[in-house]
């Protein structure tokens, strides 16, 4: 769709602290929430203003398989594109943001 663009990503793990550990590596920068008798939970506010949050898992609502691509920057990795694995072994697919173009991915 033209114009569209990612509002919110929500994660759902049994592995909150460990998920959140991976992703602030990966350069987003989390804070803790609670909206009224939610649960507790972490939020990055993402470039253009997307939201990437990791829940807590509950037997309702886990996240399974799921592939991830960021762009990151100033992350500490080396140069390229790779796929890594978060704790709950989801594919999360980094590289930088200069050169990637919509044939890249």
């Amino acid at each position: 769709m033209p114009g569209a663009r990612v509002d919110s990503i929500v994660v759902y793990t049994t592995r909150v602290e460990a998920c959140r550990e991976f992703y602030a590596g990966l350069g987003l920068e989390f804070t803790r929430e609670r909206h009224s008798k939610g649960h507790e939970h972490y939020a990055a506010v993402l470039d253009g203003g997307g939201v990437f949050e990791i829940y807590p898992a509950t037997p309702a609502r886990v996240t399974g398989a799921l592939r991830i691509g960021l762009v990151v920057d100033g992350a500490g990795l080396p140069p390229g594109r790779r796929t890594l694995r978060d704790p709950d072994g989801r594919a999360v697919v980094v590289g930088p943001s200069e050169g990637v173009t919509p044939e890249a991915r």
